[in-house]
């Protein structure tokens, strides 16, 4: 998207150009957008999520863009915007020339190529959309979507203004697939003046490469290695995202809605919270544990991080495997996550997830080639026992087939 022709649509909302990527927050004051505005703040923090980003990952943070905006919401979004949720969209470069489509609210990505038009509503999902999608042949938009107004159409051919840069006030923006000419008919939009500095900081993870598969079962006790020792394991390198793989998040979106109730306390910020837990599982804030237990709307309760960088938000119960559409699991009611693999060692319903009180448990569903889990800070696999559950703790890694994925906490860390 680097070299792409980016075109503002005229309207009230707050539109970015940063680096590689196009952001819109959708501003829903009354007054009109300033400096000091929410929408205006929000964009600065994302703006340098999305510089952080590119940073670490050049050629494609679309999958890093994805998984720090998670963890923006889940920590940054309610500090800016108290009970009032951000809408906002971005779309960043992914693997394989793809673009990452990211969506929360009421903002609407369109997809327009050589023979339609395809749509991807956030407002269709119950937290997130987080998907990877190619690069259409004619142009991809990003909208915030206005109440009662619908979503505005794509004109036949670009137009002569493009964003470079920065900030502009817009209802979104139109990425056109055909590189941008140079020359004097290619004027440019003028833009703002960037906003003075991020309202929040996301600190970059690092990033470990993955060796050779060790499928040997091992004593679950083995001593931790020291850290230069630590071998990953699963397909190397990652394969390209998949379309059938990406869309098992809108069918999570859709499927799951935040209604299980449970016994937990509430933090300063009133997010519910693990009564476990002397820090809150929403914000990281410190939890009173002196307060009256009570029930409370269970939040999603961590990420599942998959070899290929794609995540998926832990809210429902749900059924892993190469083909688990058609399982008795997803006909249960458990969410169907598609994983590919080209080992032929993952079964078509490999193993389950469930969501049981506070905590994510993994179940291997008696399946030929088994599932491995491997504890953080441990070098060695231990294969699990059919239908006996293990509860996970964030930085639990477990292989099915040839892929690898992770478990990690919702929630930072307490205070950033």
């Amino acid at each position: 998207m680097k070299d792409q022709q980016v075109e503002v649509v005229a309207g009230r909302h707050a539109v970015a150009r940063v680096a590689s990527a196009l952001v819109v927050v959708a501003h829903r004051e009354p007054a009109p957008l300033t400096a000091a505005s929410t929408a205006a703040h929000a964009l600065e923090s994302l703006a340098e999520l999305v510089r952080s980003a590119t940073a670490q990952a050049p050629a494609a943070p679309g999958a890093l863009v994805a998984r720090e905006a998670t963890r923006w919401l889940m920590k940054h979004a309610e500090q800016l915007s108290p009970g009032v949720p951000i809408d906002f969209g971005i779309l960043s470069p992914a693997e394989h020339g793809g673009v990452a489509i990211f969506l929360h609210g009421n903002v609407t990505a369109v997809l327009a190529g050589a023979v339609g038009v395809e749509q991807f509503r956030g407002s269709d999902a119950a937290f997130t959309v987080d998907r990877v999608a190619a690069l259409p042949a004619r142009a991809i938009a990003l909208f915030a979507d206005d109440p009662g107004a619908p979503t505005p159409e794509l004109p036949a051919e670009p137009g002569i203004g493009r964003l470079v840069a920065g900030i502009a006030a817009g209802v979104g923006a139109i990425v056109w697939s055909e590189p941008v000419r140079s020359g004097r008919h290619a004027a440019e939009t003028p833009v703002a003046q960037p906003f003075p500095g991020p309202t929040a900081r996301i600190d970059p993870e690092p990033r470990h490469d993955r060796e050779h598969a060790d499928t040997s079962v091992h004593d679950p006790h083995h001593a931790p290695t020291e850290h230069g020792d630590l071998e990953d394991s699963g397909t190397n390198p990652a394969p390209p995202p998949d379309p059938d793989l990406q869309a098992r998040l809108e069918a999570t979106a859709k499927a799951t809605t935040l209604a299980v109730k449970v016994l937990g306390f509430k933090c300063a910020r009133a997010h519910p919270s693990d009564p476990r837990s002397a820090f809150c599982t929403v914000c990281g804030m410190p939890v009173d544990q002196t307060q009256a237990i009570s029930e409370v709307l269970r939040p999603p309760l961590g990420m599942l991080v998959l070899d290929d960088g794609m995540t998926y938000l832990l809210a429902a119960d749900a059924v892993l495997g190469r083909d688990p559409e058609h399982s008795d699991a997803a006909r249960r009611g458990l969410v169907p996550l598609k994983v590919e693999d080209s080992s032929g060692g993952m079964s078509r319903a490999h193993a389950e997830l469930h969501l049981v009180n506070w905590d994510v448990t993994l179940i291997d569903r008696g399946s030929t080639n088994g599932t491995r889990t491997r504890l953080p800070g441990y070098r060695d696999w231990v294969r699990l026992n059919p239908n006996q559950p293990m509860a996970l703790i964030p930085g639990t890694e477990v292989m099915i087939g040839n892929r690898v994925l992770r478990f990690e906490a919702a929630a930072p860390p307490p205070f950033g």
